[in-house]
């Protein structure tokens, strides 16, 4: 079973990095209401398009979700 997007997306914190991949982690790392659990690509990229307290790249999402299936 792979590890959620979450888990593996907090590996990717650096706050002194500029990468959007830890610009994500570290927006998500401060967001309580984040599907924490979930490792289905539907379910997170409706969360950032629609809920998310942030904006980000969608763009640059759909790369690092292609780097998460990688792992």
């Amino acid at each position: 079973m792979r590890k959620s997007f979450y888990t593996w997306l907090m590996t990717q914190r650096n706050p002194k990095s500029h990468e959007p991949v830890a610009i994500l982690a570290d927006l998500v790392f401060e967001d309580s209401t984040f599907p924490k659990h979930s490792d289905d690509f539907e379910v997170i990229s409706t969360y950032l398009e629609n809920e998310a307290d942030f904006t980000f790249n969608l763009s640059d999402f759909d790369q690092i979700w292609e780097d998460y299936l990688a792992h």
